[in-house]
């Protein structure tokens, strides 16, 4: 399955489906860098509503979107993680970097 993409306000959202392995994570790295390079989108939300697994491919490409919203003082964020992705997330220490949300709706409501 590929990964939808949808912008609101200055936020990317990036629907994660099914498993996110090398294949996925190569997808959301070059589409995301396409929507990131010359525009005033400067957060991120992955939602993992419709994940099913994650390995060390997708760890990589969370970190690497991490540090391309940092340099554009913004922020990463996560929302409908089911509890095999937080444990990954956890374990990785990604928890340390993503702000971990129950909604796309109450981020954006917050900012």
């Amino acid at each position: 399955m590929n990964p939808v993409f949808e912008i609101r306000r200055n936020y990317l959202i990036i629907k994660v489906e099914g498993e996110l392995d090398h294949y996925m994570a190569d997808q959301i790295r070059l589409k995301s860098d396409t929507y990131l390079e010359g525009t005033r989108i400067k957060n991120v939300i992955f939602d993992f509503q419709n994940a099913t697994f994650m390995d060390s491919s997708g760890i990589g490409v969370i970190m690497g979107r991490y540090k391309q919203v940092k340099r554009m003082n913004g922020e990463l964020y996560a929302v409908h993680m089911n509890s095999a992705l937080q444990r990954i997330i956890q374990i990785s220490g990604l928890h340390k970097l993503i702000r971990q949300s129950d909604s796309i709706e109450e981020i954006l409501s917050e900012n």
